[in-house]
């Protein structure tokens, strides 16, 4: 099947021309203005060190819905002790680059190159990018980073310093996402570590709709700031299903 080249112009084909692979076009550039058009289309870029720009559209699309995210009896038990405090948009930087130097059981750290990290920390500076970040002790203990268009969450990469680091770190962002009535968390790739936390694969027409509708509505103010109780209690987080009563 056929893979569109980009030039100039900030234009992208159908998300559903894309391979059965998910490949949709190579080329183009990662400024702001493309980077936010690709996501609300549903778009992308996922390349190593040395390849051209790759745009990818998967189909389905593994995604959580803020609502849906759910913690065993342990990990419930782990907020409840309160060894960890969180942040907003306060270390952006540092979150990235951790995310780049850790690589994560689906994705070689390769991939968030410095044309990447330069990319994203632009998308920061314009109000679109976003991170959460877990600390223990004074020191970053996880993390997480991605981008806010009105009222979707593309999430693009997490780490651990610490065990749970970056559980406790999704942990507040999707209570703050509930708060916030956000769509969708968009999480590109499947991984079993997502799905034992409550995200799905749907179908990429499915996705689509999602994101008309959420990224039509306007979003929380940059920079995002932790609610003074985001998780209310430690309660207010389901149980996965085989830990209900």
């Amino acid at each position: 099947m056929t893979v569109y080249s980009i030039g100039d112009q900030i234009v992208f084909p159908p998300a559903d021309w894309a391979r059965p692979d998910g490949l949709l076009a190579v080329g183009g550039d990662l400024s702001v203005p493309r980077l936010l058009t690709a996501y609300r289309l549903g778009i992308f870029p996922w390349f190593n060190e040395g390849d051209p720009i790759l745009w990818w559209s998967p189909d389905p699309r593994m995604a959580m819905f803020p609502d849906e995210f759910y913690i065993n009896r342990r990990f419930r038990r782990l907020l409840k002790k309160g060894d960890f405090s969180i942040t907003m948009d306060a270390a952006f930087s540092e979150v990235v680059d951790q995310c780049a130097y850790q690589p994560t059981p689906s994705r070689e750290s390769t991939w968030i190159t410095l044309e990447m990290r330069e990319a994203y920390q632009a998308l920061f500076e314009a109000g679109y990018a976003h991170s959460v970040e877990c600390w223990r002790g004074g020191q970053l203990a996880g993390g997480l980073y991605g981008v806010a268009i009105g009222r979707c969450f593309f999430g693009e990469s997490m780490f651990s310093a610490a065990p749970n680091g970056s559980k406790v770190a999704l942990a507040y962002l999707t209570a703050h996402l509930r708060q916030w009535r956000f769509e969708i968390i968009d999480c590109q790739l499947p991984t079993h570590h997502l799905k034992r936390l409550g995200a799905r694969e749907i179908p990429r027409s499915e996705y689509l709709k999602h994101l008309r509708r959420g990224t039509a509505i306007a979003g929380p103010a940059s920079p995002w700031q932790v609610e003074t109780s985001p998780l209310k209690q430690e309660t207010d987080i389901p149980l996965q299903p085989t830990e209900c009563d």
